[in-house]
C-alpha cells in the first residue's frame, strides 16, 4: 500500500485492500489498497490501460473481485452488492437514455426504482436543467446530457459518486460548469471518486490522486505533495510562470455561461 499522511480527522468511507483483477492470468489491477475519506474528491489517474475503470467497476460491485477486498460504508462489496448499489452513484463515461422519454418521467423513474418520489424541478435546478424538463435527451447537447447523468445518479442521495472521465469532449464553458457542479456534490458532504485524463482537472478538484499504472499505484498524495516531491527529486523544466493560460482567454472572451 502507498502510504500517504493526511490531516483530516473524517474516517474512511472506502477501504481497499490488495484489490486484485485478472484477465488470462495477467493481473490488469494487481494488489492496491488505499483509503477514501469521507467528503473528499479522490483521483485515479493513469494511463489507458493502467486500470482504472476496472478499479471503479469493482468498487462499485459491477465487475466480480478476483482478489482482496472492500468495505464501502461499511459494507463488505463482495458479500452484498445489492446492499452497495444503495448507497453509491454512478456516471458512466458514456450515459445511455431512453430517447422518446421526457427529462421529468426519467428523474421520476430512477428515484422510484429505489423507491423514492423526488421533486423533479429541484433535481434539475441542481444541474441547471429547470428548462430541460419537458425534453427528450436526444435534445440535449453533449454538456446537458453529462449534466443530466448526474443528476440521475444522485436522486437517490448517495454517500459516495462515482464519475469515470466526466469532461470527455466538453467544450471549456461545459467543462468548468461541471467542475462547478463537483465542488456543489462535495460540498453536499457527498464522497467523490473520479477518473481523468486531464492533469489540470485534478489538480483543481481532487484533494488526494492515485495514480495508476500496469495495474499498481505508483504514487499517492495530494496534488501539491506529489508536484513538491517530483521537484525534490530534482526535477526541473523552463519557467515561464503566466498568471492565465488559453482557457481562460476563451473564457474571458466568450463568456462563461454555458452556451446549449
Amino acid at each position: 500500500m502507498v502510504k500517504t499522511r493526511t490531516t483530516s480527522k473524517k474516517q474512511p468511507i472506502v477501504t481497499v485492500h490488495d484489490l486484485t483483477k485478472r484477465y488470462d492470468n495477467k493481473a490488469v489491477v494487481d494488489g492496491i489498497s488505499f483509503d477514501v475519506m469521507e467528503g473528499e474528491v479522490f483521483g485515479i489517474l493513469g494511463p489507458n490501460g493502467a486500470g482504472k475503470t476496472t478499479t471503479l467497476e469493482m468498487i462499485e460491485s459491477m465487475r466480480p473481485i478476483d482478489g482482496g477486498s472492500v468495505t464501502l460504508c461499511g459494507i463488505d462489496v463482495a458479500a452484498r452488492p445489492d446492499a452497495i448499489k444503495a448507497v453509491i452513484g454512478v456516471q458512466p463515461q458514456t450515459p445511455a437514455f431512453e430517447e422518446k422519454v421526457t427529462l421529468k418521467e426519467l428523474i421520476e423513474f430512477f428515484a422510484s426504482t429505489y423507491g423514492d418520489t423526488v421533486d423533479v424541478e429541484a433535481v434539475l435546478k441542481d444541474v441547471q436543467l429547470t428548462d430541460k424538463i419537458n425534453s427528450y435527451p436526444e435534445q440535449l447537447s453533449g454538456g446537458q446530457r453529462q449534466r443530466f447523468s448526474i443528476a440521475t445518479a444522485l436522486v437517490h442521495g448517495p454517500k459516495v459518486f462515482f464519475l469515470d472521465e466526466p469532461t470527455t469532449g466538453l467544450d471549456p464553458q461545459a467543462r468548468r460548469n461541471l467542475w462547478d457542479l463537483i465542488r456543489h456534490i462535495q460540498s453536499k458532504g457527498v464522497t467523490v471518486i473520479m477518473t481523468t485524463h486531464y492533469m489540470d482537472e485534478a489538480e483543481q478538484l481532487c484533494d488526494r490522486i492515485a495514480v495508476m499504472d500496469n495495474g499498481k499505484i505508483v504514487a499517492l498524495d495530494t496534488p501539491q505533495n506529489l508536484i513538491k516531491a517530483l521537484l525534490s527529486r530534482g526535477f526541473k523544466k523552463p519557467q515561464h510562470v503566466e498568471q492565465a493560460n488559453l482557457e481562460d482567454v476563451f473564457i474571458d472572451l466568450t463568456g462563461k455561461e454555458l452556451r446549449e
